[in-house]
């Protein structure tokens, strides 16, 4: 996959970030009458018509295509949730609000493969749009804050999936690693550690090696 190269900056394309976010979970509503699918990854149907279940994004996707279903937005996708979170987005510059991982790359797919099945469309596109705004303007404030803090340490909660992937490469530079999406676990500073481990070698009686 793209950015493996370099181990201690991952990094994965949009795409490659969309592709994951399909396998998130999403409600159909099926117009025809089918057997369950077996696949590798579990178990879906039976589909009955008009008859409300849960598949992964890629499989409502499929369906969705050959005019088998419908697919319902999620909840957080109203008009009246995303205002919500987009005024408590804009009131408070250090938090960020509770979102599904992928809800960037979920509302980016729905806006693509379902759009017709999205009420109020271009409003949500125009709330989603400023969420995500909002949010970017956030995550720039705050690596410029661990800048100029020379912090040796990260944390910050709810970002979404193309937010770390956006954030990883600058703090990559500076870390070895990035802390994982909710954790709490501090991230070492590679300088320190840098030193430490020379200080270490030093310690260590040399040996004189013999020549053979």
């Amino acid at each position: 996959m793209a950015g493996q190269s370099d181990p201690n900056v991952s990094i994965f394309s949009g795409e490659e970030v969309e592709f994951m976010a399909e396998d998130e979970m999403v409600e159909i509503v099926p117009n025809m009458r089918m057997e369950p699918l077996n696949m590798l990854c579990g178990d879906f149907g039976p589909f009955y018509p008009q008859m409300a279940t849960q598949v992964p994004m890629w499989l409502a996707i499929a369906l969705k295509k050959r005019g088998k279903c419908t697919i319902r937005p999620p909840e957080w996708m109203s008009v009246e949730n995303l205002t919500q979170i987009l005024e408590a987005e804009r009131e408070s510059q250090a938090a960020f609000q509770v979102l599904p991982f992928h809800y960037v790359e979920i509302s980016s797919l729905l806006f693509d493969y379902a759009s017709g099945d999205i009420s109020d469309l271009y409003m949500v596109r125009s709330l989603i749009n400023d969420i995500r705004d909002a949010r970017f303007l956030k995550v720039e404030s705050s690596l410029e804050s661990f800048e100029d803090a020379r912090s040796s340490a990260v944390k910050v909660k709810n970002l979404s999936a193309m937010e770390v992937n956006v954030v990883r490469p600058f703090v990559g530079r500076a870390l070895q690693s990035f802390y994982k999406h909710g954790s709490p676990d501090l991230v070492p500073n590679p300088e320190a550690m840098s030193a430490r481990r020379s200080q270490a070698t030093d310690n260590i009686q040399r040996r004189t090696l013999r020549r053979r």
